[in-house]
């Protein structure tokens, strides 16, 4: 009974995993849409979170410049896994809201709720401001890069044209090639803007021994994979019904309830390290986390959604290129005099609360 009790108290998203069977109970059991989108994306959350302290694990072993790019590059494993569903299923606009979604939820939500609950307990907070001030130059150019295909796009032809596909797939091919450079410069010298250290180790134990043997974190790396998969399936099968009984929009999905589903273990992380007073820490897995969608997640999906037969283009729409823009900009602004408080992080929750609700009533006004 102890070890039982020490297995969920021990990390707290454990008690998520009762939704996993239930998930598939009502999928089965024919329960409907809601129960299945429900319990399926509580069920991701913490297998999200087992994909992350299975990398963190291995990275303790491999050193901290391959540890750096298996975090890196396994660092928002369940939204690709989701958004590769999605593609398959064609909900190419569900993805390109969660792509969007995501840098809106690191930079407002996050980065907000952790200068907002940081700044409380310790007040005026500091942070490396040269290294942030290196993660929002990185960050601007990668936010430039999804919005060039956006404004030329128009010009050159419409969005199913061979000349427009061609334009998402070489800025693709640039945003690689720039991921790529990041990680060569972590590989040579050390932590770069695009890998972000060891989080979950950080907040369970500051000298990063690791916890699990190798084995043990394949083994689980593998079956959190393939539980993200089996609940990606059922997530992405059960959003149009929901969508349709709700009265919500698939826009609204992918670009608010996506995301949070695909990164609160991160999140927490980011929040608690926060609350401990390592804001260089919390700092660094918002804007890093942005990065790695913007410079890696999306530009990949590019290709695979090419090979799968669903091409899926950077072109975005007015109200996500004007979400990101502000985003982006609030961030730099934050992240440019290396100080942090409580007002600060209030603000930024503030205005991802405000595009929440624009992005909830937006099919009734348009």
């Amino acid at each position: 009974m102890s070890k039982i009790l020490a297995f969920f108290t021990g990390y707290p998203l454990n008690f998520l995993l009762f939704a996993l069977p239930l998930a598939f109970l009502a999928e089965i059991g024919h329960w409907g849409a809601l129960w299945v989108f429900i319990f399926s994306a509580l069920g991701v959350i913490p297998m999200a979170g087992y994909i992350g302290k299975a990398t963190e694990a291995l990275a303790a072993y491999t050193g901290p410049k391959i540890g750096g790019l298996l975090n890196a590059t396994l660092g928002n494993a369940a939204e690709l896994i989701i958004t590769l569903v999605a593609i398959r299923a064609g909900l190419l606009e569900l993805v390109k809201a969660s792509i969007t979604g995501s840098i809106l939820g690191n930079l407002l939500l996050v980065m907000g709720l952790s200068l907002l609950l940081g700044g409380m307990k310790n007040g005026t907070q500091r942070f490396d401001r040269r290294q942030a001030g290196q993660h929002a130059v990185l960050l601007a150019l990668s936010i430039v890069a999804l919005v060039i295909p956006s404004l030329f796009s128009h010009s050159i032809g419409p969005e199913t044209s061979i000349e427009v596909e061609a334009l998402s797939l070489g800025v693709a091919v640039v945003m690689i090639f720039l991921y790529g450079l990041g990680i060569l410069y972590t590989l040579r010298t050390g932590p770069s803007p695009i890998s972000y250290p060891s989080t979950e180790a950080v907040v369970t134990n500051h000298n990063h021994h690791p916890t699990w043997s190798v084995r043990k974190s394949i083994v689980i790396l593998g079956i959190a994979t393939a539980g993200v998969v089996l609940l990606s399936e059922l997530l992405v099968g059960a959003v149009d019904p929901v969508v349709e009984s709700l009265g919500w929009s698939e826009f609204f999905v992918g670009i608010i309830l996506i995301p949070i589903v695909g990164n609160v273990a991160e999140h927490l992380v980011a929040v608690q390290v926060a609350i401990r007073n390592q804001m260089d820490l919390s700092v660094e897995i918002a804007l890093s986390s942005s990065l790695q969608i913007a410079l890696f997640v999306a530009p990949l999906l590019v290709f695979i959604s090419l090979a799968i037969g669903h091409p899926l283009t950077l072109i975005f729409n007015q109200f996500e290129l004007l979400a990101l823009g502000a985003a982006v900009l609030l961030a730099v602004q934050v992240a440019g005099d290396g100080e942090s408080n409580w007002l600060e992080g209030a603000a930024l929750m503030a205005v991802y609360l405000i595009l929440g609700i624009a992005f909830f009533l937006l099919p009734t006004i348009i």
